[in-house]
């Protein structure tokens, strides 16, 4: 069996091929329950940001395993596989592994460092996991992924200023405004990410910020953090129409702001910056072309926040010993998790053997004496298989420990719990 991860990502992909991949919450939970009704596939989490659409995945057999995650997500898409295939990348086992950890850290982002993309893993492995999609082997990938995010930013300076999209679009929201202070501003979606961006548009001392979304409990929420106000998706033209400044991160599926709406809601009296960082995005093209209007999008955040990337990157190494160490724990950790499925079987083996000594001769003894004998042959039991038990996880997943393994079960015709017969 493999791990693998088969994805695109902003380095490997258009934009306008990431916006057709993306996926939001619901999306996500019917794309991973249709990958573990394969054949091919036991466990799989979806990831899909503004950044990367990734499958993560234990799968049978790598090379089929692959091809129909591949055909998987050139579905999603709407794309031929040739088409995909020229963006995706694929890896398995230790490199797989190595890559997420990396994700999670923050080394893969369009923004070194960021930091909702570890709240982004933490969501996929959950949505996998409410759909039993993720099971032993992908929660303890997951767990390991989340502790190296969690390390990268304490231990390290990686998260050191501008190190999310939210914020890196406030901060050149303000170059391009000269200044926050005294503007009207609006949020549209309240998500993750909208409300990293209200928090930081808070930060960088805007006095009143009106968050739009389709869910008003979700909107309250955040107006609550900021001191500002709540307005439904329905009152969109409305925000066109009296703010400075509109950021939009929804999870539509198609654009939300469309030339129409700008010419029916903006006048020569006030020009309006919007800054749009949802994929697929919510700005149709057509609104830049609006002589009132700046548009600014996630390529432009990602080339701004490029100013502040040599600061953090003195971390980067620090952050790769900690991948490296992160790596060989979940290597120990997922060796020992093979091996215990045999140690039971062992275990069980003997002890079916002790149970049934102790049934043919309970009868010559009274409950004192069959307790007693009970208690010592069940320690007897426990200290003959101690040495066995731990070298088979000290030598599990090496070749040694393959053989030890294939003795184990050849010596006492035990049913291979590693065959992959359910």
């Amino acid at each position: 069996m493999s791990v693998l991860v088969v994805g695109v990502n902003h380095r490997t992909a258009p934009i306008d091929l990431l916006e057709r991949i993306a996926l939001d919450a619901q999306g996500v939970a019917k794309a991973v329950s249709g990958l573990v009704a394969l054949d091919s596939v036991r466990e799989a989490v979806v990831l899909s940001t503004c950044n990367r659409t990734e499958v993560y995945a234990i799968a049978e057999l790598f090379h089929r395993g692959f091809d129909d995650i591949q055909h998987a997500l050139a579905t999603t898409a709407g794309v031929d596989v040739e088409t995909l295939g020229s963006h995706m990348y694929a890896e398995h086992d230790d490199a797989a592994v190595r890559h997420l950890f990396s994700v999670a850290a923050g080394l893969d982002s369009m923004v070194l460092g960021e930091g909702e993309v570890l709240g982004q893993v933490r969501d996929a492995w959950e949505i996998a996991r409410a759909e039993e999609a993720a099971r032993s082997g992908l929660n303890l990938l997951f767990r390991h992924a989340v502790e190296t995010g969690k390390r990268s930013r304490t231990d390290t300076d990686i998260a050191r200023g501008t190190a999310s999209i939210s914020h890196a679009a406030v901060e050149m929201a303000q170059e391009h405004l000269g200044s926050l202070n005294d503007i009207n501003v609006a949020v549209v979606g309240a998500g993750v990410m909208g409300e990293g961006i209200a928090v930081a548009l808070h930060a960088h001392g805007v006095a009143h910020t009106t968050v739009l979304n389709r869910t008003e409990s979700h909107s309250r929420q955040i107006a609550e953090r900021v001191n500002g106000s709540v307005q439904p998706l329905s009152s969109l033209a409305d925000a066109l129409r009296e703010s400075d400044l509109i950021i939009t991160c929804t999870g539509a599926p198609q654009p939300i702001i469309t030339p129409d709406m700008v010419d029916a809601s903006t006048t020569s009296e006030r020009s309006t910056v919007i800054i749009d960082i949802a994929i697929p995005r919510d700005v149709h093209q057509g609104v830049a072309e609006h002589r009132d209007i700046t548009v600014l999008n996630l390529e432009d955040v990602q080339r701004w926040a490029e100013r502040g990337r040599e600061a953090r990157s003195a971390s980067i190494e620090a952050v790769r010993s900690i991948i490296d160490e992160e790596l060989e724990r979940y290597i120990v950790a997922s060796s020992a998790m093979q091996a215990a499925p045999l140690i039971a079987a062992l275990r069980n083996h003997f002890d079916g053997i002790r149970r049934d000594e102790l049934d043919r001769v309970a009868s010559r003894l009274d409950d004192d004496a069959r307790n007693a004998l009970d208690v010592v042959t069940t320690q007897l039991l426990a200290k003959l298989l101690h040495e066995p038990s731990v070298r088979l996880r000290l030598e599990a997943g090496s070749p040694r420990g393959e053989r030890l393994a294939s003795a184990v079960v050849d010596l006492f015709n035990l049913d291979d719990p590693n065959s992959g017969d359910d």
